[in-house]
C-alpha cells in the first residue's frame, strides 16, 4: 500500500470512528445545508476542506433559491453589510481573501452623531481593513456593475469546494427514521443524513422545525429597517467621505443606527426594539440625520426592507441529524452577524467531521460555542442598556463626546473611551472585553473628569452668555 493511500485508510478511520459517535458521517453519507448566506456557504466550504484531510467523501447541496447575482429583492440578504477588521482578517487566514470586486468601499473612520455635538474616530492602529459590501447585486433599479455580492462570492468558494448548489425553496423537513427527509415547494424532496439549518429568521421553515421537534425553542427577535439612498460617488465621497457615521439619539426603542457609504448609494440601519413609523419619523426629522445629506435633506430611499434580527438563541441548536447555524440558531447581540455565521459555521462543520451528527455530539462539541455567544449577549444587553441611558441623559452626552475628542486630538495618550466606543460600533471585540475595559480605574477616572468638566465648562459658557444678554453690564454697575 502507497503510504498516501495509508495516511487516507487511517484519516478514514479517525473520523469514522475515533470518538466512538452513535452516528458518524461515512462515505456516501449526504448533507443538505438549507441556505447559502454567509453561514451555509461557510459551513459547506469548511465542511469540505475539512473532509478532505480525512478522505471522507460526503455530498453536500446547498439549497438556496435567490440569486445573488441578481439586484433588488431577487438576490438581497436584508442586511447592512460590515465585515470588521478582525474577521476580514480571520477569513484571510482561512483562504477566503475579500477580493477587490466584492468590496464597495473601505471604511477607515467611526463618526460618531450626537446632539451635544459629534467625533471621527480613528481605527485601532490606523489600522483600514473595514469593508462596505453589498449582500446581494446591490438596491432595487441599480445600474450593473463590475463589483460582485459578498454571498454570492462565498457561495462560489462552496461549490469550488465541491458543494452542488440546488435552487429550490425548502417548505419542510421531516424526520424519517434514520434519515431526515428535505421537502421542497415544488414537490421535490429527497433523505440526507444530516440537515444544516442556515436559513436565518425571516425564513417560515423555523416553525415547521418547532413543530417537529418537542421542546424546540425559537429565538426572540425583533424589528429592524434596513434602506438603501442613492447619492451618487462624488456626493458620498464629500458627506460621507470614508466614514461610517453613527447616531447615538435620545430616541426610544432605538439602539443603534448607522449611515454606511458605498459605491453610489448610502445603506441606512436602524436596529432597536421594533422598529415603526413613529420612531422612523423622529429618526429623520432630527437635524443630526439630516445634515450628513446634501441641503439637509433626507431623500427618498430607493429599496428598504424591514428583517427581523434574532436578541437570543435557539434552544436547542441541534438535534439528532440536524444542526442550526447563523441567525436560525444565535449570532451577536445587533452587531459582527457575519463573524457569528464564521464562527458557528466553522463549529458545526468541525464537530460534523471530527464526532458525528448525533444530538450529544453538538451537545458536546457545537453548542458550547453557542452557550459563550448567548452569555456575551447578556453582558451585552446590559451595555447596551449602558448605552441607552447615556442617549436619554445630554449630561451623560456631553462627557462621553469630550473625552472621546480630546483623545482623538492627542494620539500619544490612550484612547480608552475612543476604543470602547469602536469596538461597541464594530463588533471587533466581545461584549465581555467591552465592559470589563470600562471598570478600568483610568477609564473611570477619565470619564468622571469629562462628565464635570464638560457640563461645568458649559454651565459657565451659559452663565456668561445669559449675564451678557439680559442686561448684564447694568449688573455689574
Amino acid at each position: 500500500m502507497l503510504a498516501s493511500d495509508s495516511l487516507s485508510a487511517l484519516g478514514n478511520k479517525a473520523a469514522k470512528g475515533k470518538f466512538s459517535s452513535t452516528m458518524p458521517l461515512e462515505d456516501g453519507s449526504r448533507i443538505a445545508v438549507i441556505g447559502a448566506g454567509p453561514a451555509g456557504s461557510m459551513f459547506s466550504y469548511f465542511f469540505r476542506k475539512m473532509a478532505s484531510t480525512v478522505a471522507l467523501d460526503v455530498e453536500v447541496d446547498l439549497y438556496e433559491p435567490r440569486q445573488f447575482c441578481m439586484r433588488g429583492p431577487a438576490g438581497c440578504n436584508h442586511c447592512g453589510g460590515i465585515v470588521s477588521e478582525s474577521l476580514v482578517q480571520r477569513l484571510a487566514t482561512e483562504g477566503i481573501a475579500l477580493p477587490n470586486d466584492v468590496v464597495q468601499r473601505g471604511i477607515e473612520t467611526y463618526t460618531l452623531h450626537m446632539d451635544v455635538g459629534d467625533v471621527e474616530i480613528e481605527t485601532p492602529l490606523q489600522e483600514r481593513r473595514i469593508a462596505a459590501i453589498f449582500r446581494g447585486n446591490g438596491p432595487r433599479n441599480s445600474e450593473p456593475s463590475d463589483t460582485r455580492s459578498f454571498d454570492g462570492y462565498l457561495q462560489e468558494l462552496a461549490r469550488e469546494k465541491g458543494a452542488n448548489l440546488v435552487q429550490r425553496v425548502v417548505t419542510g423537513i421531516k424526520r424519517e427514521g434514520d434519515t431526515m427527509r428535505v421537502v421542497c415547494a415544488d414537490g421535490f424532496s429527497d433523505s440526507y443524513d444530516l440537515v444544516v439549518m442556515a436559513c436565518g429568521i425571516n425564513s417560515r421553515l423555523e416553525e415547521d422545525v418547532q413543530d417537529a421537534l418537542g421542546g424546540f425553542k425559537r429565538p426572540v427577535n425583533t424589528k429592524a429597517f434596513v434602506c438603501e439612498f442613492k447619492l451618487g460617488k462624488e456626493v458620498i465621497q464629500k458627506q460621507l467621505g470614508p466614514s461610517m457615521h453613527v447616531f447615538l439619539l435620545d430616541i426610544p426603542r432605538l439602539e443603534f443606527a448607522a449611515l454606511i457609504p458605498k459605491n453610489d448609494y448610502a445603506t441606512l440601519c436602524l436596529l432597536g426594539h421594533d422598529i415603526d413609523e413613529e420612531l422612523m419619523d423622529r429618526f429623520f426629522s432630527s437635524p443630526e440625520v439630516r445634515n450628513c445629506f446634501p441641503g439637509g435633506e433626507v431623500p427618498t430611499h430607493v429599496c428598504h426592507c424591514y428583517p427581523r434580527i434574532n436578541t437570543s438563541t435557539a434552544k436547542p441548536a441541534y438535534a439528532d441529524r440536524l444542526v442550526m447555524i447563523g441567525d436560525t440558531g444565535t449570532t451577536r447581540l445587533f452587531k459582527d452577524g457575519i463573524g457569528a455565521a464564521y464562527r458557528t459555521a466553522k463549529a458545526a462543520a468541525r464537530t460534523v467531521v471530527f464526532h458525528g451528527v448525533a444530538a450529544e455530539d453538538f451537545k458536546k462539541y457545537y453548542w458550547p460555542l453557542c452557550r459563550r455567544m448567548h452569555q456575551d449577549n447578556l453582558i451585552g444587553k446590559f451595555v447596551f442598556a449602558v448605552a441607552s441611558l447615556i442617549q436619554r441623559t445630554r449630561f451623560a452626552r456631553r462627557g462621553v463626546i469630550r473625552m472621546t475628542r480630546i483623545e482623538q486630538a492627542q494620539s500619544a495618550r490612550p484612547r480608552r473611551m475612543s476604543e470602547v466606543l469602536w469596538d461597541l460600533f464594530t463588533g471587533s471585540a466581545s461584549y465581555r472585553d467591552v465592559f470589563i475595559r470600562t471598570l478600568h480605574p483610568k477609564y473611570i477616572g477619565h470619564l468622571i473628569w469629562n462628565l464635570a468638566a464638560g457640563n461645568l465648562l458649559r454651565k459657565n459658557n451659559t452663565d456668561h452668555k445669559d449675564v451678557s444678554n439680559t442686561g448684564g453690564t447694568h449688573g455689574i454697575h
